[in-house]
């Protein structure tokens, strides 16, 4: 990725692609060690990367008067799901005479 294309990204934006890019440097040291892939050249090219969103990261830190404005873009809200409805269960009186003893027993 470009130095200019990562200026344009603002902070939180930045740092969740420097976590992304972290996550693929261990994979594709992992898959190295294990002799599954021959990837020398991404692995350099992610590291170059990382250091350089890292390094704005650090600019924006020392000179805050650099970063861009935050996006004013409306996140996509996740649905929350929802609860189903709780069903209290009633009881039951056969007969009013029923209902009368019980209500005798709570007193």
């Amino acid at each position: 990725m470009k130095a200019d294309k990562i200026r344009e990204l603002d902070n939180t934006e930045l740092g969740t692609q420097s976590k992304d890019v972290s996550e693929q440097l261990f994979r594709l040291r992992f898959q190295m060690s294990m002799g599954q892939t021959d990837g020398l050249k991404k692995l350099r090219v992610l590291k170059k990367d990382r250091a350089r969103m890292l390094g704005i990261l650090r600019e924006r830190e020392i000179h805050p008067e650099l970063a861009p404005a935050p996006s004013t873009k409306p996140k996509a809200k996740k649905a929350k799901a929802e609860k189903p409805a709780v069903v209290k269960a009633a009881k039951k009186v056969s007969s009013p005479k029923a209902a009368a003893s019980g209500a005798k027993e709570k007193k």
